[in-house]
């Protein structure tokens, strides 16, 4: 069963232009995703790892910390549209791929491991997505969070068999007898991190699909696979919430992250 990591990595970025090649720690937050996905394919069998870019910096950069780059438009709207486009110029063989995020570089390596084993042990799977159950004071955090923000951070549901029965910028479920629940450790909240596995018939089924009604409302591009019927399974992280949710974004995060990579050197 052939399985590809796929990193986007895009220069143009319009808030943070050349941002993969941004040093953090005195290292490339390419590099550092690169690692990650290298550890992970370390616990795996048969799977390929390649960059996928629209700017020849980064294909140059890729050559010299010795990982497959491949060139993709700058027309690519989403990271999901430049896997697919790289997943096309390799191994068509491969049936399932997974798009790592080039600017999460604090993406525990367990994710994708996680994801890969899960695929390999049921390929009927169509897409996989990695979840943590929040603690009490992790769900106070993000409640405050969401009083300044209130789009950041995104909760999901799921059924008995781990299957996503929806996703939100709201913070679900609602919870009634709250105070009694909060004898235990987890709250019945998970967050969702946004990483993504596909089948590829269901990467191109994706890619091929208008955006739906409840995707454009809460700007969450996997509503448009419940919408369509696809259904997505969850898998659970047993990570710190902090690091999962570390991406870069701007300038002002390379700042965060490295102060986060100081308290984990310490």
């Amino acid at each position: 069963m052939k399985t590809s990591i796929i990193i986007p990595a895009r220069y143009g970025s319009t808030r943070f232009p050349g941002k993969p090649l941004t040093l953090i720690g005195g290292q490339s937050m390419l590099s550092r995703v690169v690692s990650l996905a290298q550890k992970a394919m370390d616990k795996l069998d048969n799977v390929t790892l390649a960059v996928a870019t629209e700017d020849q910096r980064i294909a140059d950069h890729a050559a010299e910390i010795g990982v497959q780059c491949i060139m993709t438009s700058d027309k690519c709207a989403t990271g999901s549209d430049r896997v697919l486009e790289a997943l096309d110029q390799l191994d068509s063989d491969i049936e399932f791929v997974l798009g790592l995020q080039g600017d999460a570089p604090f993406t525990p390596a367990e994710a994708p491991i996680k994801m890969i084993e899960a695929f390999q042990a049921n390929p009927e799977i169509e897409v996989i997505t990695p979840v943590i159950n929040l603690r009490w004071s992790e769900l106070d955090k993000l409640r405050e969070q969401k009083q300044i923000t209130p789009f950041s951070g995104t909760t999901c549901v799921k059924d008995t068999n781990g299957k996503a029965l929806w996703f939100s910028k709201n913070i679900l479920p609602a919870i009634r007898k709250e105070e009694k629940m909060r004898e235990t450790e987890f709250s019945p909240v998970f967050q969702h991190i946004g990483l993504y596995g596909y089948r590829t018939d269901i990467l191109r089924k994706f890619v091929s699909l208008p955006q739906g009604h409840y995707e454009k409302l809460e700007g969450l591009e996997q509503l448009r696979l419940l919408e369509n019927g696809i259904s997505i399974q969850t898998i659970e992280l047993d990570v710190h919430l902090g690091l999962a949710q570390a991406g870069i974004d701007s300038p002002e995060d390379v700042e965060r992250a490295e102060k986060m990579l100081e308290s984990m050197n310490a």
